[in-house]
């Protein structure tokens, strides 16, 4: 079974990482490594989290055993926290989507370059201001350009 972890900031970018398994050593120091202290750490109720949450600005959590999804904190400076994992679980809906509709197989020593592709589709959408002809202009920056004439 192939394990992703995937991190995505609200309103933002996501990174995702090929992962060999669930274990607290395998994930928290890719929380670490990838997340700003001052941040907001939203996750689901498992115990991987519990530890590494307390080193961030606010570790909310949603109890999905129990069927939430979702609540409304404030913190202690009275602002309101929207506490849910549904950003996450909107960049994993893509994922599947594309890959049992378009790509439909993949090899396990491919999974980093489809994580890779769709972190940089999530990164680069309409939401954030980039449109198709941004994003195809990203991707030439530094090449040459050259015209061929039709045979």
């Amino acid at each position: 079974m192939n394990t992703v972890l995937t991190l995505v900031e609200r309103g933002g970018i996501a990174r995702s990482f090929h992962i060999d398994g669930t274990t607290v050593a395998k994930i928290v120091p890719i929380v670490r490594t990838n997340i700003a202290r001052e941040s907001a750490l939203m996750t689901d109720e498992a115990l991987h989290y519990k530890r590494v949450g307390a080193e961030f600005a606010m570790h909310g959590h949603v109890e999905h055993r129990v069927k939430e999804y979702g609540r409304t904190e404030y913190t202690d400076a009275g602002e309101r926290v929207k506490v849910n994992t549904n950003t996450v679980e909107g960049f994993y809906s893509i994922f599947k989507r594309g890959m049992k509709g378009v790509y439909q197989h993949c090899a396990e020593h491919h999974l980093h370059r489809y994580l890779a592709e769709f972190d940089f589709r999530y990164s680069n959408r309409v939401a954030l201001g980039v449109d198709d002809g941004v994003r195809a202009l990203k991707g030439a920056k530094g090449k040459r350009l050259t015209y061929r004439q039709p045979a």
